[in-house]
């Protein structure tokens, strides 16, 4: 069921500039005792607007041997158009033994708006956060056209915007109808969630309430800067909107250093230069730089930075003199650095 999880919320949705990426669980196969016969749909498209769903009878007909009261869940996937949700999950489909079928619904949102295909049922019952050994039995079903209005719209406002380790923070989160730029006008749950529970968990004992014009505020602790933060809009049995990112951190002007391994070399010979680079990550370029004329400079040779921080570069005199030099790290996760300017003497 994680498996499902995942592709129910693989859409991320960008707002700041930021997205999240979504765990996914290990392989695993369908279950070889669910037998399905049928997958059937009462409606072949819907219209939904806001935050509103419409119910879809879905009845399947099969067995499970093992157990045949067990409940199942019917899975649909987008074929088309473009809308928030990617993945639509029935609710637990009851069986009546006496059919050899399970009858339940799929609750769909405005979110979902676009075309959708049935492609497996999953042997339930399904929970908020429950595991599977199992993946879905595949079947290829009939097709949903969903046409949604007045879409839900997630933002978000961190203060401070760029947030210091350990420090606290607070998020303003707000949703509004993306059609007309408004509230709702009233007050609606939501679920402001950390780290896992952004993917696993959506039970009534997580949820908040935003005021009227859609907003709810925050506060953090400084311990849950590095975790994920979401805010989801609770479905029936899945979230039907989220955002969710990663706090920005200060950007900070890393330090570098160079020195080149000799002063002074007979002109065309190569002169390794060693250097550090302080904040800045492993495999992040670092250029050798050579003045040409007063103001013009220009990339010689090429290094990376190491684990340990470490780079190093080849300078090679090119005339007889003092020949300026400095190396130049671009902006990779900082702020571009330049060394000091250091000279070699060409003879």
């Amino acid at each position: 069921m994680k498996r499902v999880l995942s592709a129910l919320l693989a859409v991320p949705i960008a707002a700041l500039g930021f997205s999240a990426a979504v765990p996914v669980a290990a392989h695993a196969a369908p279950d070889p005792d669910l037998k399905i016969t049928s997958v059937t749909l009462n409606k072949t498209a819907v219209a939904v607007s806001g935050l509103n769903t419409a119910p879809v009878t879905v009845t399947v007909k099969g067995s499970y041997a093992p157990d045949p009261t067990q409940p199942v869940n019917v899975i649909l996937q987008r074929t088309g158009g473009s809308g928030m949700v990617g993945t639509l999950l029935s609710t637990n489909l009851v069986r009546n033994q006496s059919a050899g079928t399970w009858t339940g619904s799929v609750k769909v949102p405005s979110t979902a708006n676009g075309t959708f295909k049935v492609t497996g049922v999953m042997t339930g019952p399904y929970f908020p956060g429950s595991g599977s050994m199992t993946d879905p039995t595949p079947y290829s079903g009939q097709t949903l056209a969903v046409t949604g209005t007045h879409q839900p719209r997630i933002t978000a406002s961190v203060s401070p915007k760029f947030v210091p380790r350990n420090s606290p923070y607070t998020i303003r989160w707000a949703v509004t109808d993306a059609q007309t730029g408004k509230p709702y006008g009233s007050r609606l749950r939501v679920a402001l969630q950390n780290d896992n529970l952004c993917v696993e968990s959506f039970g009534p004992g997580y949820t908040n309430l935003t005021d009227v014009n859609g907003v709810v505020t925050k506060s953090y602790p400084g311990s849950l800067g590095d975790y994920l933060n979401c805010l989801l809009l609770p479905g029936d049995p899945a979230p039907v909107g989220w955002l969710s990112f990663f706090v920005a951190r200060p950007v900070t002007k890393p330090t570098v250093t160079a020195v080149p391994s000799r002063t002074s070399a007979p002109v065309g010979t190569i002169v390794p230069v060693n250097g550090g680079v302080y904040t800045v990550a492993a495999g992040c370029k670092v250029y050798l730089q050579r003045l040409y004329g007063a103001t013009q400079w220009r990339s010689v040779s090429i290094g990376q930075v190491r684990s340990s921080g470490r780079y190093t570069v080849n300078a090679q005199p090119g005339y007889k003199g003092n020949i300026p030099y400095r190396s130049y790290v671009p902006a990779c996760n900082s702020i571009a650095a330049f060394s000091k300017t250091f000279y070699i003497r060409g003879t």
